[in-house]
């Protein structure tokens, strides 16, 4: 694995265990359908909740919730619809960012954004 492999790996195990404190059932990780791979999907009480995690040891180039381009929000929508059809979906529906900037396993900052993109 890469550096920024390792990285983007911290961050969804950082991000998986900031929901489950909050609350939240996981019910998948890493979901994968065609091109698309959706980080984590979760459950809190009725709502499923498709979950992007961005990971950057700095934001040198940005914060990482930029790096989310409109193809990417396509693909994540397209492999949601798939996951609901396979799992009879019957719902609310909301699609989530968790930024990261790690510093290291103890010394990071996250930002969940509910709410942060809709289907087209």
């Amino acid at each position: 694995m890469n550096k920024n492999q390792t990285l983007g790996r911290m961050g969804e195990n950082l991000a998986a265990a900031y929901l489950k404190k909050q609350g939240y059932e996981i019910l998948d990780r890493n979901w994968r359908f065609q091109h698309a791979e959706i980080d984590i999907i979760a459950r809190e009480e009725n709502t499923l909740i498709f979950i992007e995690v961005k990971s950057r040891s700095d934001v040198y180039f940005g914060v990482p919730e930029d790096a989310i381009s409109p193809r990417k929000m396509t693909l994540i929508t397209d492999a949601a619809t798939r996951y609901m059809e396979l799992m009879n979906h019957e719902w609310a529906v909301r699609f989530d960012v968790i930024s990261l900037i790690i510093k290291s396993e103890e010394v990071y900052t996250l930002d969940h954004y509910k709410d942060s993109f809709f289907p087209y």
